[in-house]
């Protein structure tokens, strides 16, 4: 398979196509696990009344509007780099706004501009497993106010059962172009220690990382590493 990279295709494309046509509610709640169906919800982010979130790949945006909905923050932005992953969060949810923000960019590109704005940033899935660490992490925290929190949830392990890197590596993982051509894009499914470094390094503390087991067993379960940083104060 040739590897394609999302300057040149949308590999998002399909991803939550069905969903948004036949489902455009907002969520009463999430979980942090892969599933979907078990462990701790928004709770573990903290007070959010007047604060300033941001979900760093948002895709669709039912995490966001959930959270802008049920937990009154003066404005929690989606951010998603995927042009038709913005253009469903839009379609489904736009009418949330202002408190709900839409916007479609690369996360490293949107926080080295947004410097000691946010006071929560999270990823569920999102953004934090599809872009370098080495990259994203400093500029998570640098875009977050004094005291602010990163949360964040990834893959404990490979979907195919194999073990997380013990290094902050990449490896290659099925996608498809929007015309259904097989490639491939970079996943960062890391060790639970390596997170603990690159966290460390980027300057964040309090680092907490915890094993959320898969609630079903069989092809593409997994467990789910559940971390959470704060910025110095």
């Amino acid at each position: 398979m040739d590897r394609v990279t999302t300057s040149t295709a949308d590999l998002w494309h399909h991803y939550g196509r069905a969903r948004a046509t036949s489902d455009r509610s907002v969520p009463d709640t999430f979980y942090w696990s892969w599933g979907q169906d078990a462990g701790p919800g928004p709770e573990i982010l903290g007070e959010l009344t007047g604060r300033c979130v941001g979900d760093l790949g948002a895709g669709t945006a039912r995490h966001a509007a959930h959270l802008a909905v049920h937990h009154q923050p003066a404005r929690v932005v989606a951010l998603d780099a995927s042009p038709a992953q913005h253009a469903m969060a839009t379609s489904l949810y736009a009418h949330l706004g202002p408190r709900l923000c839409i916007v479609q960019s690369d996360a490293v590109s949107h926080l080295q501009a947004m410097t000691g704005t946010y006071d929560v940033l999270y990823s569920i899935f999102g953004a934090v497993d599809f872009t370098d660490p080495r990259a994203l992490l400093p500029t998570a925290a640098a875009a977050l106010k004094p005291g602010g929190r990163l949360v964040y949830s990834t893959l404990a392990h490979y979907l195919n059962g194999a073990p997380a890197q013990p290094e902050a590596v990449a490896a290659d993982i099925p996608a498809k172009t929007p015309d259904g051509e097989p490639t491939t894009m970079r996943r960062w499914v890391l060790h639970e220690h390596v997170w603990t470094k690159l966290l460390d390094e980027a300057g964040f503390t309090n680092i907490t990382v915890d094993v959320l087991p898969a609630t079903a067993h069989g092809p593409r379960t997994a467990d789910t590493l559940l971390v959470s940083a704060d910025h110095p104060s």
